[in-house]
């Protein structure tokens, strides 16, 4: 991956930004997110999630257990780091590395794949994050980008 990968990247962080985000906010969000999936046929499990708790979560067919590991394991990569799971991992890659090799944290516990993003409030930063896990890593994150862009549209 190039540094025009992590720019791309760290502008959609930029621009995707939440005026407020509540519970109704996180509902509304997982509900858009699981009638696009749906819409899709996509195999994914989705979480919204604020300081820690889990405001929403669904898994659709074709997804198991296992994706609510990945879910868990991306969430915390989002929490610690402030980014997007694949930002993450794209900046170890970038340095010619991986985040497993370097980053000293337990695999068991942490990825750097991509499909969790921050929610991030103006003027607040990062308070939660939104994922999905079922499909390659790169479609995870382009499909919460698009949704996210879609539902900050209308909101």
């Amino acid at each position: 991956m190039t540094d025009d990968t992590l720019a791309v990247l760290a502008a959609q962080e930029e621009r995707l930004v939440f005026r407020r985000f509540d519970n109704e906010t996180a509902l509304q969000l997982g509900l858009h997110l699981l009638t696009a999936a749906r819409d899709r046929a996509l195999p994914v499990t989705i979480s919204v999630r604020r300081g820690g708790q889990r405001l929403f979560h669904a898994a659709l067919p074709g997804t198991s257990a296992d994706n609510d590991a990945w879910i868990d394991r991306k969430s915390r990569v989002v929490d610690r780091y402030g980014h997007s799971s694949f930002f993450v991992g794209e900046q170890f890659r970038a340095k010619g590395t991986t985040f497993e090799a370097e980053s000293r944290l337990d695999p068991n516990l942490y990825a750097a794949h991509g499909g969790v993003f921050p929610v991030l409030v103006e003027g607040v930063g990062p308070v939660g994050t939104v994922g999905v896990s079922g499909l390659p890593q790169a479609e995870d994150h382009a499909f919460v980008v698009e949704q996210l862009e879609a539902f900050l549209a209308t909101s």
